[in-house]
């Protein structure tokens, strides 16, 4: 059992019990569930720097990353940057996350807002919604094509872009729909961890160009960057290079700066 079988059978558990906490009425009355929302994709398409910065505490791969930066902080800092968009990690057994990760982010930035989770039911998309994201996550490797076809199809309905992440060919060949607006692909292998740019490399022939192609893990340099934009990557999540810093704002501004 790889790890992400793991979270997606404890997520099943969680999603549950969730839903007996919060009625769908419940998440639908919020008061962010009818703004309008901003659209990643077309970020990433106009920008000329591409970055998803990210909000992570920990991972399973690497224990604790940062505990002591706030999120409101963090959010604005990644804004005043230029960054197109921000991915807040809302699990909360793995990485350290919640929804008031999302909530917080959200109040304090008007930049795209990606959550980042482990999506198996509708019910965790409405409360992406509910809290103020702008983009779902959909991970190939834990869904069939039918539940990817069904949740990016729910996720339309909502205003929620997709993004879609891949690790492979396989992966790939089972996801490519219309509802999806990005396709991801997630240069750490699974089952090792290993992080390589070959993945993103190797796959970018495969995605059909009516898709924003992003890449996603391994990227910390600007050298990263420059080598994938080639491939026709337009978006790059940068997950843990801001973060393990003392300051992830200050980080992503001289990041972004050196990158225009």
């Amino acid at each position: 059992m790889n790890i992400l079988d793991k979270i997606v059978a404890d997520k099943k558990i969680e999603v549950d019990f969730r839903k007996g906490l919060i009625p769908v009425a419940q998440l639908e009355a919020s008061i962010l569930f009818n703004r309008e929302t901003i659209s990643l994709a077309d970020k990433l398409s106009s920008s000329t720097t591409g970055i998803i910065a990210e909000h992570k505490r920990r991972s399973p791969s690497k224990s604790v990353i940062n505990q002591t930066s706030s999120v409101w902080d963090v959010a604005k800092g990644y804004e005043t940057a230029g960054a197109s968009g921000m991915s807040v990690l809302t699990d909360g057994k793995y990485f350290g996350g919640s929804l008031d990760d999302l909530l917080t982010a959200r109040a304090s930035c008007n930049m795209p807002l990606l959550r980042k989770e482990f999506i198996i039911d509708e019910y965790q998309l409405l409360e992406a919604k509910a809290y103020g994201a702008d983009v779902c996550l959909l991970i190939a490797a834990c869904l069939t094509r039918n539940e990817i076809k069904q949740l990016s199809e729910f996720s339309k309905s909502l205003g929620l872009d997709v993004l879609l992440e891949v690790h492979n060919q396989e992966e790939l060949e089972k996801s490519l729909m219309p509802s999806l607006d990005m396709l991801g692909v997630n240069n750490r292998d699974l089952k090792t961890f290993e992080v390589s740019l070959e993945t993103s490399k190797n796959l970018s022939t495969q995605i059909p160009d009516d898709f924003v192609k992003v890449s996603e893990s391994g990227i910390s340099s600007i050298e990263a960057i420059a080598a994938l934009r080639p491939y026709g990557y337009q978006g790059f999540l940068i997950g843990e290079n801001f973060m393990k810093t003392d300051n992830p704002a200050q980080s992503a501004i001289d990041f972004i700066d050196k990158l225009k």
